[in-house]
């Protein structure tokens, strides 16, 4: 018999209606002879309902507090879930984060898994129960509740599976599977049959919303396969994992944007050793990720620091920058907030000149202007304006011939 890990998002299970056609189909897997064991997410828009809550009783909510209110909306989805499978005659129990093992760090609201105590879990598959685990939260050593951030519940589902030896794990959701751009933007993205565990990686932080980037990181870590479907079709998805066919590796895979970029420019500053540990120390201190960091060339001991930040977060990082450049001796720190990024993403990058050529030449002829650019081996990413990020998505998916069926 073997086991499998389901993970349903919010959407999946935003209503009763959804929560039973869920329960079918975790149903369905169990008649097939697997081990099942479910991870779903907060019914619909439930965790910005309570955010927005917390907020209308404290100008500045406890983050310990707000990591155990955010924690119930998943314990409401389990626990209806629970009760649909078990009115449809099959055994079934919910375990909140805390019961299920999940043990984390205390970073409230980003925590992260560092252990996973599966007895319990192993104990109710062993008497026949349907586990249903509430994902997005686990525990510290300290028995304080917390949550592992937005798109918590996929690292959830996929730290089980490793812990229990699954087979693999699938991850339900509103959409078929993982395309070559966003269906949203461009209509003739293609739904791809597999990705791999690299490729899915830089997607994931570069702007695909599908799966988050730590599931996929402890996917290729224990070697889980993740299986990306929708929860309404039948359809195959996508398969993550870390054997790609070759023909799939000489080729750019997809074409990734994110509209949520900030820059953070400190203008005049002095060239000289321990500077960039002044400014992205205290940055790392306050919780603030920094993305793209460019320093230009220095000119009389003097350079420009630029770098990115989530949007969210660019008012707290102005906070925390604005006294370190007055107190380094730089001229100013300014910021843009109308920026987005477009990111080409394939393996078949790695070796294969022209990659570059090609999307700085197709940006150019859409009179899109780059204001940064970073890469890795298998990705290009250029930081453009918020406004310009559609018509390059559509021009680089063109570009790159992503139209085209895989054969």
């Amino acid at each position: 018999m073997a086991l499998v890990v389901h993970k349903y998002g919010g959407t999946s299970v935003a209503d009763a209606g959804r929560i039973k056609n869920v329960a079918r189909r975790i149903i369905k897997a169990r008649e097939r002879g697997d081990q099942v064991v479910v991870v779903v997410s907060a019914m619909g828009d439930a965790t910005d309902d309570l955010i927005a809550l917390a907020y209308q009783v404290s100008e500045k909510p406890s983050s310990r507090e707000l990591d155990v209110l955010l924690s119930t909306g998943e314990i409401v989805s389990s626990t209806l879930l629970t009760m649909a499978l078990q009115n449809m005659g099959h055994p079934a129990i919910s375990l909140n984060g805390a019961q299920a093992g999940i043990v984390t760090d205390s970073s409230y609201s980003r925590a992260r898994i560092l252990k996973v105590e599966s007895q319990r879990v192993v104990k109710e598959l062993d008497k026949g129960n349907i586990v249903i685990v509430a994902g997005f939260q686990g525990i510290t050593d300290g028995m304080d509740v917390t949550t592992l951030g937005r798109g918590g519940s996929d690292t959830t589902a996929v730290a089980l599976a490793a812990a229990l030896g699954a087979r693999a794990c699938e991850r339900y959701t509103d959409v078929e599977g993982i395309f070559t751009a966003d269906p949203r933007l461009v209509p003739e993205a293609q739904r791809l049959d597999e990705i791999s565990y690299e490729e899915m990686l830089e997607m994931a932080t570069y702007g695909s919303k599908v799966i988050h980037p730590r599931a996929v990181e402890l996917g290729e870590l224990y070697n889980i396969p993740i299986l990306v479907a929708s929860s309404f079709t039948d359809n195959p998805g996508t398969l993550i994992h870390g054997e790609v066919k070759v023909e799939a590796r000489n080729k750019a895979r997809g074409v990734a944007h994110d509209f949520d970029v900030a820059k953070i420019t400190v203008v005049g500053v002095p060239d000289r050793p321990g500077i960039a540990s002044a400014i992205f120390v205290p940055l790392a201190e306050a919780g603030i990720s920094v993305d793209t960091i460019v320093q230009n060339a220095s000119i009389e001991n003097i350079t420009d620091l630029t770098f990115t930040v989530a949007k969210s977060q660019l008012a707290r990082a102005m906070e925390v920058v604005q006294p370190i450049a007055r107190s380094i001796g730089a001229r100013e720190c300014v910021s843009d907030s109308r920026l987005g990024k477009v990111s080409v993403i394939g393996s078949g990058m790695q070796n294969a000149p022209g990659y570059a050529a090609r999307m700085f030449r197709t940006l150019s002829e859409e009179k899109i202007n780059i204001q940064l650019i970073t890469t890795s081996e298998i990705r290009i990413t250029c930081i453009i304006a918020e406004d310009r990020v559609k018509d390059a998505v559509q021009a680089l998916h063109r570009a790159f011939e992503l139209d085209v069926e895989e054969s």
